[in-house]
């Protein structure tokens, strides 16, 4: 389907055939990313791996992403943090449990998802301290990123996104969020000369300075301070958000479906207990092999990216006999692929049946199955992003039953979609929390 967003001839592909020839077929062409005024000015220039250009400045800070950030045995150094960090959200909902009072799912997911990410990124929570301006930091930034600029679509009226105060607005975020950002590197700095401790965990920020001071890296790019903050910030808005919005879907599923809500928390609590344990280990998540269907389920019907990011073609291309020149804006409508009839039996309905005999994953392999996208410009955190899931949703199922609040039917459950990027849910997650448990 060709659409005209301005002057921008858009591209939208809603068929795993055409999907896999821009993804695959002609991925080198559609590698680029559109150019946009929100990134530009809040991620220093576009020097990310989300928005910056094909490149081999691109390839260079992918490389780093993949082997020295988001690599599965790097994941799996900071398993201590997030077991931590889940602990507490559990202790908070056994709190409000107890008074019988309902629990924000939604707000609960995101701070849980912003505080494992504070503490892989920096070391530490922010907000304990008093400084909690980085609290909002996932959601600020996703909002101004999807803001409407006249300058992306129709440049002769570019001059209008000052008139209308955009461009005020995403240089004063920017300058607050450069100055914590740079506040924090000096603090590593610092105590990295003043510290011998060989054994202290390595954040984020840690391992980009030393990639920075390390004369043999395999990394033929100079990184620099505005470097390291761009690949922070990318962090925070392509994972925080993500994990927090998959969790809370699926969550709503559960809860709409008692039946299968019942088979995951008994598959949850019988690994447990086969194991004479009293919580969950991230150990445990491999044998919970229904509780995985459920959430591949849950990324089938409400992927992270309902369109997947979108793509831009560096030269022209002949698609199926249509010619798409250079600058054609392509997005991949996952959301529409995901649900189509054609494709998925009872396409509509929540079923994570279907994958327990099926070799479907979310490694960009299969064209009918997209939540993280295909190709070179795929995400390259779900190793990081379904560990925080996975270990979330295996707790709330192991701790507590669930109830929708004042005894209404599961099938009221309001399950609208907000316009936007992510697909979240329009209302937040409310729920009551049912201790399984006498203590935790």
């Amino acid at each position: 389907m060709l659409l005209h967003f301005g002057q921008v001839p858009v591209v939208v592909v809603s068929s795993p055939v055409m999907a896999e020839e821009i993804l695959k077929t002609h991925d080198a062409v559609f590698a680029n990313r559109p150019s946009m005024t929100t990134a530009k000015i809040l991620l220093y220039g576009c020097v990310d791996i989300g928005f910056a250009p094909y490149s081999e400045y691109w390839r260079q800070m992918r490389k780093i992403c993949v082997m020295e950030l988001l690599s599965v045995r790097r994941v799996k150094t900071f398993k201590r943090m997030r077991e931590e960090e889940v602990a507490c959200l559990i202790e908070s909902i056994y709190g409000s449990s107890l008074i019988g009072a309902s629990v924000d799912l939604t707000a609960m997911s995101h701070t849980l998802s912003t505080d494992i990410l504070c503490r892989c990124a920096f070391g530490r929570k922010y907000g304990d301290d008093g400084q909690d301006r980085f609290a909002n930091l996932p959601k600020e930034l996703m909002s101004h990123l999807l803001s409407f600029s006249f300058a992306d679509l129709i440049p002769s009226l570019g001059w209008l996104d000052t008139v209308t105060g955009l461009i005020r607005r995403l240089k004063k975020t920017a300058r607050e969020l450069d100055s914590f950002l740079e506040q924090v590197i000096e603090e590593h700095i610092i105590q990295k000369s003043s510290s011998n401790d060989l054994d202290k965990e390595k954040d984020f920020v840690d391992l980009l300075l030393q990639i920075q001071e390390d004369e043999d890296s395999k990394i033929s790019i100079n990184l620099t301070h505005d470097n390291i903050k761009a690949l922070i910030l990318n962090m925070f808005v392509a994972g925080a958000e993500t994990s927090a919005t998959v969790t809370e879907w699926a969550m709503s599923e559960l809860i709409r479906n008692p039946k299968i809500m019942k088979k995951a928390k008994e598959e949850v609590r019988r690994v447990v207990r086969e194991k004479d344990k009293l919580k969950v280990d991230e150990e445990d998540i491999q044998e919970m092999d229904y509780m995985k269907c459920v959430i591949k389920e849950t990324l089938r019907l409400h992927p992270p990216g309902p369109t997947l990011m979108p793509r831009e073609s560096s030269e022209s291309v002949n698609i199926h006999g249509y010619l798409l020149p250079p600058k054609t804006r392509v997005m991949i409508n996952a959301w529409a692929i995901q649900r189509d009839p054609d494709i998925w039996s009872c396409a509509e309905e929540f079923i994570p049946e279907r994958f327990t005999s099926s070799n479907f994953d979310f490694k960009g392999l299969y064209f009918e199955y997209l939540p993280f996208g295909a190709g070179r410009r795929m995400c390259p955190g779900i190793s990081f992003g379904s560990a925080v899931v996975e270990l979330n949703l295996a707790n709330l199922l192991y701790w507590f039953d669930w109830q929708m609040p004042g005894g209404a039917d599961e099938k009221e459950l309001d399950m609208t979609e907000t316009f936007g990027m992510l697909g979240a849910r329009e209302c937040p997650l409310q729920l009551v929390a049912v201790p399984h448990f006498n203590q935790i």
